[in-house]
């Protein structure tokens, strides 16, 4: 298994190490609810070291990302990230990801950790006449993402610049202790939170920094456990779970992403060709009415009828309830004019069918829990 620069931190924090894509990462510290609850509260720290990088760049690097991107490349400024996707020609996803634009002709790709090598291959693959380059850049980043009402201040404090005037999904580049860093305002858990891309080895040293600095906010390392039960708070997709190869980015419910206004772009045909012929599955959100935890894989019911399938489930910390995500099967484009909204339906947990009721997106919502 791979190894982040970062592991031996979380070995002396004595986390609990688990594979994940190829890499021994930090399940959980503490606790999954207390880092949970660290970064819905006050403030958390996420080694994202795992995930993919890959550049983009050249005379025709802009237009090359348009092609391969659903979203509108074209619409990203300097210093602006996008969320996208990147589908297969019959309209199934490669992966979801962030596109950050430096200028029209140097871009980078934040890949997922299991799909980082699948992406920058099909990139290369696809370039096609365009004029760019395409490179792997993850050996050379570190990847720390500090979440949480109090990310700003600690953030702020420790690297010296105020981040005060900089807006949700754009970044900044700066320098610290001598290295260059991206700072970006996103994140994965629904809170404010920025995600810092700086050299391998000087992961440790912001994250010793970060560390200190946020001790008076209780700032607390947090695990992909935590990671996990913050983003199905949000309702946010996973690959591997909500979307796949297999998925149609539209009945993912990731429509918003899928520009087919704008110019063409690899996948699109077969999107609009689903559209005519009707989606056939819709992605549902629901929380336990009776007692258990829904999980990956678990089978969906409706009055004895087989539905379809759950793709994450959780005991959710900030609610107090069990909460998940799963795919329905619906009858060509009539799915598209269902309101599913509290309708009750049964997921098989060790053979027993229990009662669960549809809900509306993000399941935690500020303010109002």
């Amino acid at each position: 298994m791979k190894r982040t620069s970062l592991f031996q931190v979380h070995k002396n924090l004595g986390a609990k190490m688990v594979e994940f894509a190829g890499w021994e990462m930090p399940v959980q510290y503490e606790g999954v609810r207390q880092e949970h609850l660290a970064v819905r509260n006050s403030v958390g720290l996420f080694d994202v070291s795992h995930m993919g990088e890959i550049e983009v760049r050249g005379p025709d690097a802009l237009p090359f990302c348009q092609w391969i991107t659903t979203n509108d490349a074209s619409k990203i400024k300097a210093n602006q990230a996008q969320y996208t996707l990147i589908c297969f020609e019959n309209g199934g996803v490669v992966d979801d990801v962030i596109l950050y634009k430096f200028s029209d002709e140097n871009l980078l790709f934040c890949a997922n950790a299991s799909n980082s090598l699948k992406v920058y291959e099909w990139i290369r693959g696809h370039i096609g006449n365009y004029n760019v380059e395409v490179l792997d850049r993850s050996p050379d980043y570190s990847q720390i993402a500090i979440q949480g009402p109090c990310s700003e201040a600690v953030l702020s404090e420790s690297i010296g610049i105020s981040l005060e005037g900089l807006k949700r999904f754009y970044f900044l580049t700066c320098n610290w202790n001598e290295n260059d860093l991206i700072v970006a305002r996103t994140g994965y858990t629904g809170e404010n939170g920025y995600e810092i891309f700086l050299p391998w080895e000087a992961g440790p040293d912001l994250w010793s920094r970060l560390m200190e600095i946020g001790s008076g906010q209780g700032i607390k390392p947090a695990g992909l456990g935590a990671r996990d039960t913050l983003r199905l708070e949000m309702g946010y997709s996973l690959y591997g779970h909500e979307i796949d190869e297999d998925t149609n980015p539209l009945e993912a419910g990731l429509g918003r992403y899928v520009k087919l206004d704008s110019e063409d772009f690899i996948g699109k045909q077969a999107i609009v060709d689903s559209m005519a012929k009707g989606l056939t599955n819709e992605l549902v959100a629901f929380t336990m009415v009776e007692r258990g935890i829904p999980r990956q894989g678990y089978s969906i019911f409706r009055d004895g009828e087989k539905l379809g399938r759950v793709t994450s489930g959780t005991f959710s910390p900030s609610l107090e309830k069990p909460i998940g995500m799963g795919y329905l099967k619906g009858v060509g484009a009539e799915i598209d004019r269902v309101n599913r909204s509290n309708e009750l339906i049964q997921i098989e947990i060790r053979n027993t069918l229990r009662e669960v009721q549809v809900a509306s997106l993000p399941f935690y919502k500020k303010g109002n829990n």
